[in-house]
């Protein structure tokens, strides 16, 4: 009977924390880590994985996915789940909501999620959960039951949602959120959806989730968006990505984080999240917020989209929520990056492929439908870029791993410690290739990063221990489970 399962021998051990990476042998027992030595003899353990002097990052936690948004949820959960494992992620968490997309239906979440959970099982490479979106006035109700039965602490708003439409133009809200006549989807519903959320954090039974009990905001203002949209496009001064980022302007993200600070402030609930900031304005209004209102604990996020791409680099699959950003707005997150004012990146992965993703013409921006893929991207794009600016390995390892873990309630994950998940990567940096989306995973057919040039690879991604990538080719059979991050069970 051996020690351990597995050793990995000849890695450049990358601790999120730590000054720099270290020369490490890792060991791996029942699926956690069991040591960090610097050196681990061979016999005491029943399989040995020699790193080749690769960089072993702890699995990347991608916390804003989403599966099932344009295709059936169990398809994205075998697919893009491979993508993720492709790129060193070991979990990830998708956002969901009733209405068009996703599930296309409204209706009650406890009925709803026990479909989520059927759909996804025994599909997916890597672990996984979800966050939920409260769109109808019942579901704020259901909030403590999702915590406590679901094990989902963290919720989303998505605050254009009630007066633009999700592609640019604006639509039959109503129809498209599947609201009825009495409800609306406005500053109103956010405000009672945070009342919902902080009741519920006061509550004795969930004393121990509290901190992971969380908001996570979609920061634009409708008002704003439409407006400019019909500016844009009255103009014709304009075209392809520039013409989409225009047409909703970084202001129309400083304002709404602003509001929803307020609101925060307001109702006070602590733990707010602002997602995917794309330009320097709308840092500067999170930073601004954080200033006023020093009692919220406020997350911010930026994607490693925003952080690679351009609107005139990337081309027209790169259409997303919101925009990328002109190369100036690039620079500024790369500075609040390195300043340390973001919390965590993230791949804002949204698997559109190329018959759904453009219209006709296929050159109109406006037609065509936001988001992309990209979580196979995620930590050797941070590495490529990140390093050419001084971005330690070890911070890097915080922003895709730890932070995230640690704020969403994965008590076992984001970190490479004794006891925790052996979720692991093994990144090759001396390498340089040109990105290209037949390489990829993922089903989507295109990626707005084709003929980028990339300084890293995973050649090799572990799940609890067990190889799910290796030697960049997936193996074995999906073993993804679900994170209950919350209630009765655990991660």
């Amino acid at each position: 009977m051996h020690e351990f399962d597995l050793v990995i021998h000849n890695a450049l051990v990358v601790r999120p924390g730590a000054d720099r990476p270290e020369r490490l042998d890792v060991a791996v027992k029942d699926g956690r880590f069991a040591a960090f030595e610097e050196s681990i003899d061979a016999s005491r353990s029943g399989r040995v994985v020699d790193a080749g002097g690769k960089h072993l990052f702890p699995g990347v936690v991608d916390v804003h996915q989403h599966w099932g948004i344009y295709n059936e949820l169990g398809e994205d959960a075998d697919s893009e789940s491979r993508a993720a494992a492709q790129g060193g992620v070991t979990a990830g968490i998708t956002y969901i909501r009733t209405g068009a997309y996703y599930l296309n239906r409204s209706g009650p979440y406890r009925e709803l999620y026990p479909e989520l959970l059927s759909a996804v099982q025994d599909r997916a490479y890597v672990d996984y959960g979800f966050h939920v979106a409260p769109i109808l006035a019942e579901h704020i109700d259901e909030i403590p039951t999702l915590i406590e039965e679901f094990g989902v602490p963290s919720f989303k708003i998505f605050m254009f949602y009630g007066g633009h439409g999700l592609h640019g133009a604006s639509a039959d809200q109503r129809q498209f959120l599947m609201i009825p006549e009495d409800h609306a989807y406005n500053l109103a519903h956010f405000e009672f959806v945070m009342r919902g959320i902080q009741k519920a954090r006061q509550e004795q039974r969930f004393a121990q989730d509290r901190d992971a009990i969380s908001l996570s905001l979609h920061c634009e203002t409708a008002e704003i968006m439409t407006a400019y949209t019909k500016l844009v496009e009255a103009e014709g001064k304009l075209s392809g990505l520039e013409a989409y980022s225009a047409s909703r302007p970084p202001h129309s993200e400083g304002l709404a984080i602003t509001i929803a600070s307020y609101l925060a402030h307001e109702t006070e609930l602590p733990n707010i999240n602002l997602l995917h900031l794309s330009s320097r304005k709308a840092i500067e209004a999170a930073m601004l917020m954080q200033q006023t209102f020093p009692h919220i604990n406020f997350r911010r996020e930026v994607t490693v989209g925003h952080l690679l791409a351009d609107f005139h680099t990337a081309n027209l699959g790169g259409k997303v929520n919101p925009p990328l950003r002109s190369r100036a707005d690039v620079e500024a997150l790369w500075e609040h990056v390195l300043a340390g004012d973001f919390s965590w990146v993230t791949s804002d992965h949204a698997c559109c492929r190329d018959e759904t993703k453009f219209g006709d013409p296929r050159d109109n921006v406006f037609l065509a439908k936001s988001g992309f893929g990209g979580t196979e991207y995620l930590l050797p794009g941070m590495v490529s870029e990140g390093r050419k600016r001084g971005l330690s390995y070890n911070r890097i390892a915080e922003l895709v791993s730890r932070n995230p873990a640690e704020r969403f309630g994965m008590k076992n994950k984001g970190d490479l410690a004794v006891g925790f998940d052996a979720d692991f990567c093994l990144l090759d940096d001396d390498v340089e290739y040109v990105v290209r989306a037949e390489d990829s995973l993922s089903s989507q057919e295109y990626t707005p990063f084709e003929g980028f040039t990339s300084t890293a690879r995973v050649t090799d991604t572990f799940l609890r221990g067990e190889p799910v990538w290796q030697d960049e080719k997936i193996v074995g059979e999906p073993r993804g489970r679900y994170l209950r991050r919350s209630g009765s069970g655990g991660s």
